[in-house]
């Protein structure tokens, strides 16, 4: 599992606008990766897992897109899309 701890955007302020992410795991102190690394990473293998931290909870993020768009990362919880991973800090 990894932690998304902050994001870049780059042409606009939305979710398909994430380019790349800053992230921790217990076996790598730090690491940044840009989104289509990530959204290959989750969809490789189920045992892959990426969250965001909001105060206390683990929000997890999933793989969304649309029809004819490159698929982007969002958190999902209670089964709603959220913007948890958009209220990350930027680098």
């Amino acid at each position: 599992m990894i932690e998304i701890t902050a994001i870049r955007l780059a042409g606009g302020p939305g979710h398909e606008h994430v380019a790349e992410v800053l992230w921790r795991s217990a076996a790598t102190a730090l690491g940044h990766s840009p989104r289509a690394a990530i959204v290959d990473w989750l969809g490789a293998s189920g045992e892959n897992r990426a969250v965001v931290v909001v105060g206390s909870e683990r929000v997890a993020l999933a793989v969304a897109g649309e029809p004819n768009q490159a698929p982007y990362l969002r958190a999902r919880r209670d089964g709603a899309w959220t913007d948890d991973l958009l209220n990350l800090p930027r680098f």
